[in-house]
């Protein structure tokens, strides 16, 4: 509550149109820098690991400074911080993930179903938006079956996605510089503001349509018992709750499989 209230005091001390302007002159400021589009390709990579979030913040942003030019800064960063988040996690997880797998029967379905359907299934999973951007990245490296190239291949689905979110970006760049805007007419103004919006609530509309199709598909794949598909499905909605990779449960689970482990090899010996 404290946080909340003094964000609303800030914008009303300082004004909205203030606050716009700096952050617009700040964009500025960082598309003339020589190597300002690496400095921002590189905190898109960054934030593709867990746990850092901020992949949406970042596209808007790219728009904000570049424009529409900026699609291509997010595009490039979104796929090689992917493919990095992906490399990385299984060369130093991968132990930790089979022996999570065995032990969850969600996670054996959905290994089930992604083995029996391979790359369209890949890629309907990957442009759903839940789980979110670092958390879709950690379930593709979690899931064995999956092969780098397939899980590229289908991130670049994901690509309209950011082009809609740099547009975005491009059009609140437009509206919070005070130069621009004082030279825009009303309906100029009114058009850019309802772009902002539609562009926002198309995003929103378009990510619960997808999560929607992809679950519903999930549930109903043909040659596959319905409990299987149903486990599939429920491995997906709860992935961020029980990330292999990010959840307390999953070092514990670790923990016994080494006590095990040892115990076993004790009573050979």
């Amino acid at each position: 509550m404290l946080f909340y209230a003094a964000i609303i005091a800030t914008f009303i001390i300082l004004k909205p149109s203030r606050i716009a302007q700096w952050f617009y002159d700040r964009g500025t400021d960082l598309a003339q820098l020589r190597f300002g589009w690496l400095a921002i390709g590189a905190l898109m990579v960054a934030v593709s690991f867990p746990p850092l979030i901020g992949h949406t913040t970042i596209t808007t942003l790219c728009g904000f400074a570049y424009g529409m030019k900026g699609f291509f800064i997010s595009a490039v960063g979104s796929l090689v911080g992917s493919a990095l988040v992906f490399v990385a996690l299984r060369l130093l997880f991968s132990r930790r993930l089979k022996a999570w797998a065995s032990q969850n029967e969600k996670w054996q379905a959905l290994e089930s179903v992604v083995r029996a359907k391979g790359l369209p299934l890949i890629v309907l999973i990957r442009v759903s938006p839940f789980p979110p951007w670092v958390y879709s990245n950690t379930l593709f490296a979690s899931i064995e079956p999956v092969k780098l190239w397939q899980f590229l291949f289908a991130t670049i689905f994901v690509f309209p996605k950011l082009l809609l979110h740099t547009f975005i970006g491009s059009r609140m760049a437009a509206l919070a510089d005070g130069d621009q805007r004082n030279h825009m007419d009303p309906q100029t103004k009114a058009i850019n503001a309802a772009l902002i919006a539609g562009g926002i609530l198309l995003a929103a509309l378009a990510s619960y349509a997808v999560y929607t199709a992809v679950t519903g598909h999930i549930r109903h794949l043909d040659g596959l018992p319905a409990d299987v598909d149903e486990q599939a499905a429920r491995a997906i909605e709860d992935f961020d709750e029980e990330a292999p990779l990010l959840s307390p449960k999953s070092f514990d689970g670790d923990r016994l499989i080494f006590l095990r482990d040892e115990e076993e090899e004790g009573e050979e010996r």
